[in-house]
């Protein structure tokens, strides 16, 4: 059976996860943090995922490699150099929902002239980008980037999953999260007005499960030129879940979760390290509909040889979005996992590939999103049709 049991004022950890299999499948399939487990499984993808933290530690910020304006699709990024600190990133507040503060992060052109934004909304997990930032980002050469975090992330922090406070997983889910980017997106765009900032192209960028915020995030961004999926298959979450339930053997305990959500629990109890209410809303979450109906071009990457995520939900998603009538350009990094991080090969780092390709989307952007990629096939399932 699945442990069940109400958050409680004293210090006292919670249980483990009753299921190894499921305890598997929750970090893989969801990537998301699992507060309250004994120890945090070696697969968990955090904020910008485990296999990106292993990469780029917590000494990324002091050594940060610089992709080429153009790089080739099979080209690894140049070597690494330290950013002048004005090209660093800085702490932004912004207003969330029912007055709570988001910690953003900042961060202006690293190479003249600014020629357009990108706007992160990272995956699950209570670790900031911080530490890794300067590094992550460092591809996206003409671009100012903003990176949202959840009410009570510090951006900064490195907190193992395991650690996550108690009032964070009891607040942590999807609805409460978009609601807070919602109301920190429209402030952006409203500061910006008042300012008289000069209107530029913008990307909206969702790593993991920050994705299944874009569509209904998308209206809220100015300019808006397109959205970039790292690491999400695009299906609705539940759906997503269940195929790596079937991949990994653990259906059963899938649907003792179901039942679990369908039934009288209180919002508040925990369940394989979530609050109930997380997965209600993960239940019920539509995602698949919104990004295939969307009117703004949509860049899709994920490693071939994804964990967290099943192949089979890529290509599903692939196929629906081929009925889309704006481009869809969707790239398979072989022999990346989560975090499009390949151990061996002339590409280690599939990050900095797409920042490479936006650099030269942003050279023209009147060509398309998806014109980067339109001579490089190898990278392309081949269910997917470029626009």
């Amino acid at each position: 059976m699945l442990n069940v049991k109400h958050l409680s004022a004293s210090a006292a950890p919670l249980r483990p996860l009753a299921s190894p299999v499921l305890a598997f499948f929750v970090a893989t399939a969801i990537a998301g943090v699992l507060g309250g487990c004994a120890s945090p499984p070696p697969f968990y993808a955090a904020a910008a995922s485990e296999s990106l933290v292993n990469v780029y530690g917590p000494e990324a910020s002091t050594e940060t490699p610089t992709a080429p304006a153009q790089a080739n699709a099979q080209e690894a990024p140049a070597a690494t150099q330290t950013p002048p600190p004005a090209e660093r990133f800085a702490l932004r507040p912004l207003p969330g929902a029912d007055g709570a503060t988001l910690l953003a992060l900042t961060r202006s052109e690293r190479t003249a002239s600014l020629r357009y934004r990108v706007i992160v909304i990272p995956g699950s997990g209570c670790a900031g980008m911080g530490p890794i930032a300067d590094r992550y980002f460092a591809g996206l050469l003409h671009a100012q980037v903003l990176v949202l975090h959840k009410p009570g992330v510090d951006p900064q922090a490195r907190t193992a999953p395991a650690d996550c406070a108690r009032d964070f997983v009891q607040q942590d889910r999807l609805s409460r999260w978009l609601a807070h980017a919602r109301a920190a997106l429209v402030a952006d765009a409203q500061q910006r007005a008042r300012e008289g900032t000069p209107a530029l192209p913008q990307l909206l960028v969702g790593i993991s499960e920050g994705a299944e915020l874009l569509p209904a995030l998308a209206p809220e961004v100015p300019q808006l030129a397109g959205l970039v999926v790292l690491a999400s298959s695009g299906l609705d979450p539940q759906e997503a879940g269940a195929l790596q339930a079937q991949r990994l053997g653990a259906q059963a305990d899938w649907e003792e979760l179901g039942r679990m959500v369908a039934g009288r629990s209180p919002d508040s109890a925990v369940a394989q390290g979530r609050s109930v209410g997380y997965w209600r809303d993960l239940w019920n979450w539509s995602l698949t509909l919104p990004l295939v109906r969307s009117p703004w071009p949509l860049l899709q990457v994920w490693g071939g040889d994804d964990a967290l995520v099943p192949l089979a939900a890529y290509e599903r998603f692939a196929e629906l979005a081929s009925l889309r009538t704006v481009p869809y350009c969707a790239r398979r990094l072989d022999g990346a996992n989560h975090g499009l991080q390949r151990s061996a090969g002339p590409l280690t780092d599939g990050v900095q590939l797409v920042w490479a390709w936006i650099e030269q989307w942003a050279r023209n952007p009147a060509s398309g999103l998806c014109a980067p990629l339109l001579d490089r096939p190898l990278m392309l399932l081949p269910s997917v049709g470029v626009p």
